[in-house]
Parts: C-alpha cells; structure tokens; sequence
C-alpha cells in the first residue's frame, strides 16, 4: 500500500467512527482549508484551482445551511450567518477578490473555535452521564 492510499485509508477510516459534533469539525476545518488553498491559487495566478477551492468551500457551507433545524431561532441566526458566509465566497469567486476570501475564512474559523469549545465543554458532562 503505498502511502497516498494508506493517508485516505486513515482519513476514511476516521470519518466512519467520528461523532456528529468531531464530523462538524472536520467540516469546518476543511472549509477553512480549502479557502486557504484558494487564497494560495489566487496568489499565484492559477484561477482555476482558486475556483475549484472556493466551490469546495462553499459545498460545506451548503451543507451547514441544510442541516440546520429550522424549528430552533438560533438555527436561523446560523442561517444568515451561513448565508452570508456563502454570499462573501461567491463573490470572492466571480471578482477574484482576496479580502472576501479571508473575511470568509475569518468568520468560519470563529465558528470552528467555538463550536471546539462547546465540544470540549460537552465531553464531561457526557462523561458524567448528564
């Protein structure tokens, strides 16, 4: 097995025992990568990966705004976050533009921070049978 075949071995492997709340992580965590890499292309002129990037990014996104429970009022809060997040990304791709691209990134990493907090506040109580 060579190495780029055992890499997604493992990354499968850990998506299929992850938990919802390490799944959203993950979730987060490659938006947030995938704008970077998108910021990266665009540097260095390769328009196309910078797009390729950018939809990726905004798939997760996507797929946040579609999960959510609506029947909750944060869940529509979370909503027009997304949206917005969404919105920003969209442009950033049709104009190229740089700093819509790290508002983007900035605002999903604040989400993924919090959300890590939130997990690592839950484990105890879990732990503890709460």
């Amino acid at each position: 097995m060579n190495t780029a075949t055992s890499a997604n071995a493992y990354k499968q492997q850990q998506i299929m025992t992850a938990s919802p709340e390490e799944l959203t992580l993950m979730l987060y965590n490659g938006a947030i990568r995938f704008i970077s890499e998108s910021v990266a292309a665009l540097e260095t002129g390769d328009m196309q990966a910078c797009h390729n990037k950018n939809m990726r990014a905004q798939d997760i996104v996507k797929e946040f705004m579609c999960t959510l429970d609506m029947q909750y009022e944060i869940s529509q809060g979370w909503y027009k976050l997304y949206d917005y997040i969404n919105y920003r990304l969209i442009q950033a791709n049709l104009k190229k533009d740089k700093e819509m691209l790290l508002e983007a990134k900035g605002l999903l990493t604040e989400l993924r921070d919090t959300w890590f907090q939130a997990m690592k506040e839950i484990r105890p109580a879990r732990a503890i049978g709460r």
